[in-house]
C-alpha cells in the first residue's frame, strides 16, 4: 500500500547537530531523529479501532526504525480497541496509553525494556496483557485501575503473540509460548524474570486480579503496587525482595495468607492495611521495622510472630486486629508507639520485655479481653493513664518481678491495676528439729530474691547451727530453687556453783 505522507514540522536544533521532524504516515504520528535514523510514535495521529505500528517507516526516501512509543502518545484515545507493537520498540513512555478506555488487550514484545509511569493507567476494559522477557522496569501506576485484569503471573515464562492474531487459537506463535492450553487462554498477564522492581501503584485497583507470583529478579515492591486488588487471594514473595513498600497490599480484602522471606528488612507503612481476610503472618528475623498501620484493620488476624530483630512497633501497626488473641513482644523492641495494639479486643495476654523504654498513648487501649500482662522490667516507666484505657483493671492481673512489685504499685499508670503480683516463684522449705524450737521465714519467694530465717529455741534449749554447718541466726539466703534448712537445737546443761557468801551462780 502506498504510504500517505504529511509533513507537519521540520526543525534543526542549532548547536547540537541533531535534526528532527514530525510527520504523520498512514494516520500514525512520529517524531523522526534524522541523526540516529530512528522514529518515535507520538500524539497527533488518527488513533481509533485497530492500530498497527510498523517496524520501519520511510521518510524522504530514507528508512527509519520505530524504537519507542512516546509520552502520552495514545493518551485519552477512547476509541482505540487494539494496538500492535513491533519488535523494534524498546520503550513505552509515561502515560502512553493512559485512559484508553476501549483497549481490551495488548502484547508487549521482547524488545521492550521499559514501561513508563501510568503507561496503561485507567485502561478500564483491559482484560489481558503479555509482557516480553526483556522488561526490566515497570513504572509507577503502570497498570493502575485496570479493573478487569484477571491474573498476573510475574515469572520467567516468555509468552507473547502478535495482537492482530489475539484470541486466534490457530496462531502457532501463541501455542509455541504456551499462551493457550486446549484453546483456552491461561495467562492474561505474564511478566518475565528480568523485572527488578515493581514500581509504585503498578497494579493498584486491578480488582479482578486473583493471584501473583513474583520472580527472583525482583528486589523491591513499590508503594501501593497491588493496593485495592480486592480479589487477590495469595501472593508469593521471593527471597530476592528486600523491601515491601507503603500500602503495597493495602485493601487486598481477599488475601488470606502471605509468606514474607528472610530477605525483607522493612515492611512499609500501610503495607497490609485492611487485609480483612488475612489470618496469620510470620515476620522473619531480617525485618527491623514494622511501619505504622502495617497490619491495621486485619480483622481476622489471629496470630503474629514478631522476631527479635524488630526494634520498634510503630503507631497503629496492629490497630483493630480484633481477632488477635496473644502477642509476645521480643526483647529487641524499645518503643511501642501510640495505638500500636489499640482495639485488639480479643487480646488476652501481653508480654513486655525489659528492653522496652517507652509505651506511648493508647498503645493497648480498648483491649477489652486483656486479663494478664507480664512485664519483665525491673523499674516501671510512668505511662499515660490511657495506655490501657478500656482494659478492666480490676480483672486484668499485672505480673512483675518480685523486687519490682512495690515500685509498680506506686507508679503512674500502673498503680491502677488492682492485682500486681510477682511471677517466677520458687518454693523454699524450712524444717525444725523435732519439737525443740521453731524456724520462721519459709514460704514462697521469687527466684533471685532473699529470705531471712529465724531459729527460736524452746525453753531449756539453745540454737547451735543449721544442718549445713552455718551458724548465722538470723540467716539470710538467696532463693535459687527448692531448698531445705533445718535448725539444730541442744538442751541447755546447768552448772550450779555455791559461793563463799552462800550465793548460787548458774552457768
Amino acid at each position: 500500500m502506498k504510504q500517505k505522507l504529511l509533513i507537519l514540522l521540520f526543525a534543526t536544533l542549532v548547536g547540537t547537530g541533531l535534526t528532527q521532524a514530525s510527520v504523520v504516515i498512514d494516520g500514525i504520528a512520529y517524531v523522526i531523529n534524522e541523526t540516529k535514523n530512528v522514529a518515535a510514535v507520538t500524539s497527533g495521529g488518527t488513533y481509533t479501532g485497530e492500530v498497527v505500528i510498523p517496524t520501519t517507516i520511510t521518510y524522504n526516501a530514507k528508512p527509519y526504525s520505530v524504537v519507542s512509543i512516546g509520552t502520552e502518545a495514545f493518551k485519552n484515545c477512547y476509541t482505540l480497541t487494539s494496538i500492535t507493537i513491533p519488535n523494534s520498540v524498546t520503550t513505552i513512555g509515561n502515560d502512553a496509553f493512559y485512559n484508553c478506555s476501549s483497549l481490551t488487550s495488548i502484547a508487549i514484545p521482547n524488545s521492550v525494556t521499559t514501561i513508563g509511569n501510568f503507561a496503561f493507567c485507567d485502561c478500564s476494559k483491559l482484560t489481558s496483557i503479555t509482557i516480553g522477557n526483556s522488561v526490566t522496569s515497570i513504572g509507577i501506576s503502570a497498570f493502575s485501575s485496570c479493573s478487569k485484569l484477571t491474573a498476573v503471573h510475574i515469572s520467567d515464562i516468555v509468552a507473547w503473540c502478535n495482537i492482530a492474531f489475539y484470541n486466534s487459537t490457530t496462531n502457532p506463535l501463541c501455542y509455541a509460548h504456551n499462551l493457550y492450553l486446549n484453546g483456552t487462554l491461561v495467562a492474561d498477564l505474564v511478566i518475565p524474570d528480568g523485572v527488578t522492581s515493581i514500581k509504585n501503584y503498578a497494579f493498584s485497583e486491578c480488582s479482578k486480579l486473583t493471584s501473583v507470583t513474583i520472580p527472583n529478579s525482583v528486589t523491591t515492591i513499590g508503594n501501593s503496587a497491588f493496593s485495592s486488588c480486592s480479589k487477590l487471594t495469595s501472593v508469593t514473595i521471593p527471597n530476592s525482595v528486600t523491601s515491601i513498600g507503603e500500602g503495597a497490599f493495602a485493601y487486598c480484602r481477599s488475601l488470606t495468607s502471605i509468606t514474607i522471606p528472610n530477605s525483607v528488612t522493612s515492611i512499609g507503612n500501610y503495607a497490609f492495611n485492611n487485609c480483612t481476610s488475612l489470618t496469620s503472618i510470620t515476620i522473619p528475623n531480617s525485618v527491623t521495622s514494622i511501619g505504622y498501620y502495617a497490619f491495621s484493620e486485619c480483622s481476622k488476624l489471629t496470630s503474629v510472630t514478631i522476631p527479635n530483630s524488630v526494634t520498634s512497633i510503630e503507631s497503629y501497626a496492629f490497630q483493630n486486629c480484633s481477632k488477635l488473641t496473644s502477642v509476645t513482644i521480643p526483647n529487641s523492641v524499645k518503643i511501642i508507639e501510640r495505638y500500636a495494639f489499640e482495639g485488639c479486643s480479643s487480646l488476652t495476654s501481653v508480654t513486655i520485655p525489659n528492653s522496652v523504654t517507652s509505651i506511648e498513648e493508647k498503645a493497648f487501649a480498648n483491649c477489652s479481653d486483656l486479663i494478664e500482662i507480664y512485664d519483665y522490667r525491673e523499674t516501671p516507666q510512668s505511662i499515660n493513664s490511657n495506655v490501657f484505657s478500656g482494659v478492666e483493671k480490676t480483672i486484668c492481673t499485672l505480673y512483675v518481678l518480685y523486687k519490682a512489685v512495690s515500685a509498680y504499685q506506686n507508679a503512674t499508670g500502673w498503680k491502677e491495676f488492682k492485682d500486681i503480683v510477682p511471677f517466677g516463684f520458687n518454693t523454699i522449705t524450712i524444717t525444725t528439729a523435732a519439737t525443740n524450737g521453731t524456724v520462721t521465714g519459709g514460704g514462697l519467694y521469687a527466684e533471685g530474691s532473699t529470705a531471712t530465717l529465724y531459729a527460736t529455741p524452746n525453753t531449756g534449749y539453745r540454737f547451735t547451727q543449721w544442718s549445713d554447718g552455718n551458724t548465722d541466726n538470723p540467716r539470710t539466703v538467696t532463693v535459687t530453687g527448692d531448698q531445705k534448712y533445718t535448725a539444730m537445737f541442744v538442751k541447755v546443761a546447768f552448772i550450779f556453783t555455791v559461793n563463799q557468801n552462800c550465793s548460787i551462780t548458774v552457768q
